[in-house]
């Protein structure tokens, strides 16, 4: 039986509230800075409350030209970075599935040789693939497209691991009545096998989908032309070099907005996700 303290449940909601206003009040200062005039925000001390340039500050950052040190807006990137995060996303979930599928209900010869290379790819770092994989998508002729950008990083060792550890928790049962009733092995996986992985679907399209949005690194060497900026590397353009001034409050409205997708993901499908995550460790 639970002892229940009254001091306990409050010292823990204490900790809980600590915990959360530590890490909303960065996110807090964005907001208030996104909501004034920059020489506002590089004022000492910077205000604490929101000021009164929201609209004015966020239709800039949004259809403004000329503010990110390129000619392209904010939606305009905010689109690039959607449909590479959803590539990828999707991408990887659809390669995992069926690799993890092949694995644990095929033969073939080599088949945990070829299960554990797909899991040591985990432990190689990314500085280490990455200039190969540059060099193999200049070659194809992929620089400055949406195939350059999600081609290389649609395959995910961590999800394919993942499904085969579900798939081998599905009774031997389900397969001899599909083979009973006549399924063949796409059939099984279409009718059995996907649905019964939607919770673990839905876990992993949140996780990815971050992943895909929030990349950095391999669009920044990827892209060339401002067409195919995403929203962080347009973040990081708006950071004027040298002695140039920067536009914080464009900036920190330009943060905000690229927060906003990710963040709604999180909220629609936050009951899949933690439902997809117990289901997992089971």
């Amino acid at each position: 039986m639970v002892d229940r303290r009254p001091w306990l449940t409050v010292l823990s909601h204490l900790v809980m509230i600590v915990g959360v206003m530590i890490v909303a009040f960065p996110l807090y200062l964005a907001f208030v800075a996104s909501t004034h005039t920059a020489d506002a925000i590089v004022q000492s001390p910077m205000p604490l409350l929101p000021g009164a340039h929201l609209w004015e500050n966020y239709q800039a950052a949004l259809f403004g030209s000329g503010k990110l040190g390129s000619n392209t807006n904010v939606v305009h990137m905010m689109w690039v970075s959607f449909v590479t995060a959803i590539v990828i996303t999707v991408g990887k979930i659809a390669i995992s599935l069926l690799s993890a599928f092949a694995i644990v209900y095929f033969r073939f010869p080599f088949k945990m040789l070829c299960f554990w290379a797909i899991f040591l790819t985990l432990m190689l770092p990314v500085e280490v693939r990455i200039l190969p994989t540059y060099k193999v998508v200049a070659e194809l002729g992929m620089l400055n497209s949406y195939a350059g950008l999600t081609l290389p990083l649609i395959a995910s060792a961590t999800a394919t691991f993942l499904f085969r550890q579900f798939f081998l928790t599905v009774p031997d049962e389900l397969v001899e009545a599909a083979r009973i009733d006549g399924a063949g092995p796409m059939r099984f996986f279409k009718d059995v096998l996907v649905p019964l992985s939607k919770t673990s679907v839905a876990a992993l399209f949140v996780i990815q989908f971050i992943y895909g949005w929030n990349q950095y690194l391999w669009p920044l060497l990827m892209t060339t032309s401002e067409d195919m900026y995403p929203v962080v590397i347009g973040i990081k353009r708006m950071l004027a070099g040298g002695e140039a001034a920067v536009d914080w409050n464009i900036v920190m409205a330009t943060a905000i907005i690229a927060m906003l997708p990710p963040a709604a993901v999180v909220m629609l499908m936050q009951k899949w996700f933690v439902k997809g995550l117990v289901d997992t460790e089971k």
